[in-house]
């Protein structure tokens, strides 16, 4: 599927990016989120190379076969898009349509906020695009939360969450994954995203009889080696930076993104569910909206659970977008 893909290490701001490209023609750069790597993308690199597009997907810094700097604030959400337009001229190129699934998605949208002129066209999968606000991010989790934990705040403390995930790699993803995707019953005592007082995340976790059809046995093989050679904690250190972005991004607060936008969510995936506000409110923050697409039955591994139409929304949409 993507064995004919060109892997490249280019150096961006001092760290080093792995890349894997596919086709030629307008760049589209994909931005993966949690707990994946570029090869969350591989259903999407050769259809978008075959509809005549140049497919960039990345290993986001932290992950995979780029950087994994030490310190916390190293990956603040300004330092992942100074890596995106560093990416994009390291390629030889001046502007990019960016994607992004899951934590990806803030990236992607927080790089057409504060680079239009490199990033003119933006899709969004998963979680929708919420101006930042005035309270703070810690502050409405708890909120949501009760009297549970937030998983964002779970993952707050440097080695906490490492802990738990570290002891069965492949155990925990199968988990997480398997859980959050539209295959899973609904979490016995609760949901996912909260954990409760003295518990774990993976408490709540729902394992398969057999392997889905979206994820193999060679899938999970391919996500357990990589996080298994590199660890959590720069993943991890992404939701370490809510505040900092918070405090980061203070000028853009309530913004609307000016580029032609595009949003895939699933209609059995939670961050799409808690975002129907955001959702409910795109007409004034994405004026350019190509277009919202709910599809049904799909969990939160949007690409993966349903390439073959998120695929054709993506095209439709670099069509006329580039």
């Amino acid at each position: 599927m993507v064995d004919d893909a060109r892997h490249h290490t280019l150096s961006v701001n001092g760290i080093r990016v792995h890349a894997v490209e596919q086709g030629e023609g307008p760049l589209v750069l994909l931005v993966h989120g949690f707990p994946e790597s570029w090869y969350s993308w591989r259903h999407q690199l050769p259809a978008l190379a075959a509809a005549g597009f140049r497919a960039v997907a990345i290993d986001v810094r932290g992950y995979g076969r780029s950087s994994k700097p030490a310190a916390v604030d190293a990956y603040r959400m300004v330092r992942h898009v100074a890596d995106n337009v560093e990416v994009v001229a390291v390629l030889g190129e001046e502007r990019a349509v960016i994607v992004g699934h899951d934590w990806g998605s803030p990236i992607a949208w927080n790089s057409a906020l504060l680079r239009p002129d490199v990033f003119t066209g933006l899709g969004m999968l998963s979680v929708p695009y919420s101006p930042r606000s005035e309270t703070r991010p810690l502050e409405a989790m708890a909120a949501l939360a009760g009297d549970e934990e937030f998983y964002i705040a779970y993952f707050q403390e440097p080695g906490r969450a490492e802990a738990e995930i570290e002891a069965d790699v492949a155990r925990w993803l199968l988990g997480f994954y398997f859980t959050a995707s539209g295959d899973a019953p609904p979490p016995e005592g609760g949901t996912m995203a909260t954990v409760p007082p003295g518990g774990r995340l993976c408490d709540r976790f729902a394992y398969p009889e057999t392997m889905p059809d979206w994820l193999t046995e060679a899938d999970l093989a391919f996500y357990v080696s990589e996080f298994e050679r590199t660890g959590f904690t720069g993943a991890l250190n992404r939701y370490r930076n809510v505040e900092r972005d918070w405090e980061d991004l203070a000028p853009f607060t309530l913004r609307p993104i000016e580029v032609p936008s595009l949003f895939i969510g699933g209609d059995r995936d939670a961050p799409t569910l808690w975002g129907s506000g955001a959702i409910s409110r795109f007409p004034q923050n994405l004026p350019a909206l190509h277009g919202s697409h709910i599809l049904s039955g799909c969990g939160h591994w949007t690409q993966q659970e349903r390439p073959a139409e998120v695929n054709e929304l993506l095209i439709d949409f670099l069509r006329a977008a580039c």
